[in-house]
């Protein structure tokens, strides 16, 4: 009877959907894409976004191109002082997450689909990912040099998805309030700018 119970309970937790976790990201390809020129002359703000998640590879890719270490104690984005203080969470389908570059992990911070929360125009929904660049004032040289700093990266991020054939935009048009809900952040972490990505039609 026990073995009976035992197999029907573990025959339920398969069928269960798989809970929202921390997702731990592949290496990056750091060899593929289309050539810099060619990226450049594709890169445009895009809006019109289908709903489609992206693999696991070319979100890895992504996070890691937005804001990586491509060496020892550096990323792909420069700071002013090399302060590091941009942070990136991502909102997909399954949940919104931190960006844990050394590691190359996406930790879990709140369950759920909150896409629509990231902005307020409708196209956000859609997006695959919605990329929040929060500034750790503590760190910062000034919320100036952070502002630039957060430039940096969005033409990071507008470059690899003109290079994978996905949809960007960058977005001041969100409510900094929400996201902070949304990201637990504490007082000294600001939310600077919001870029989402995706598959377009």
């Amino acid at each position: 009877m026990f073995k009976r119970i035992s197999l029907m309970l573990l025959s339920i937790a398969f069928l269960l959907p798989i809970t929202a976790q921390d997702i731990k990201l592949s290496a990056p390809n750091k060899t593929g894409g289309k050539p810099l020129m060619q990226a450049l002359s594709e890169r445009k703000s895009s809006r019109n976004f289908v709903d489609k998640e992206l693999s696991i590879d070319v979100l890895s890719n992504l996070m890691w191109a937005a804001n990586g270490f491509n060496r020892d104690d550096k990323r792909t984005a420069p700071t002013a002082n090399n302060k590091q203080e941009i942070e990136l969470y991502v909102a997909i389908k399954s949940g919104v997450y931190l960006y844990d570059a050394k590691n190359s992990v996406l930790k879990l911070i709140k369950a759920g689909d909150h896409r629509k929360s990231t902005g307020s125009q409708d196209f956000v929904a859609n997006a695959s990912a919605n990329i929040i660049l929060v500034s750790d004032m503590n760190k910062a040289s000034s919320s100036e040099y952070s502002y630039t700093n957060c430039g940096y990266i969005a033409q990071n991020i507008y470059l690899f998805a003109a290079s994978e054939g996905l949809g960007s935009v960058s977005r001041g048009w969100f409510d900094k309030d929400v996201l902070a809900e949304l990201l637990d952040l504490p007082p000294h972490k600001k939310v600077l700018l919001t870029q989402s990505v995706g598959v377009v039609d």
